[in-house]
């Protein structure tokens, strides 16, 4: 692919790429800057898209994987630097009991929720949660992969379904299990 055509690729996309930046962000000047950060990256890279292949699939993959390390990169730096003597805010808390009573509840709660699922999905579901690959739950239960993926979904589904339906939203869930 020669640069023009490659540019003019990359120029047809430029609609498309500001929408997924912006639905990543859900910020304007952040989905600019995604924007910006992804053409440079496409544009230095160029020679390693290979002709015939999906240039708006590769675009898309670029941005998301920018897009994902700049959210790593912002997690790691929300820590907290304490400047004040003694280190006050840090040792604030030092003589605060934890107390997760409500959290455990609701854990049980949830528990009980995931158990009350038909065995057909929730053993997939469960399989999935411990770490297994689909893969992996395929060939135990001689099932093909597309089965397993649709088990797993359906068993998601149906939770989400249980937990509105019990506590209203997921908000609700979040904040009790943090507490």
């Amino acid at each position: 692919m020669s640069t023009t055509e490659f540019t003019q690729s990359l120029y047809n996309l430029k609609s498309s790429l500001n929408a997924f930046a912006y639905n990543l962000t859900k910020n304007q000047d952040d989905a600019q800057d995604l924007m910006q950060e992804t053409t440079y990256r496409a544009l230095h890279n160029k020679e390693k898209f290979r002709p015939g292949t999906n240039f708006k699939a590769w675009m898309f993959t670029i941005m998301k994987n920018i897009f994902i390390n700049n959210y790593r990169k912002k997690v790691k730096a929300n820590t907290i630097i304490d400047s004040t003597d003694n280190l006050f805010y840090l040792n604030s808390n030092k003589n605060s009991v934890s107390n997760q009573a409500d959290g455990n509840i609701v854990m049980k709660e949830l528990q009980d929720i995931i158990d009350s699922l038909d065995d057909a999905i929730r053993i997939p579901f469960l399989m999935h949660f411990e770490g297994y690959k689909y893969q992996e739950i395929a060939e135990k239960f001689q099932l093909p992969l597309g089965t397993v993926k649709s088990r797993i979904f359906f068993a998601r589904k149906a939770l989400k379904e249980l937990i509105a339906k019990n506590y209203g939203d997921l908000k609700t869930v979040r904040l009790k299990l943090s507490a």
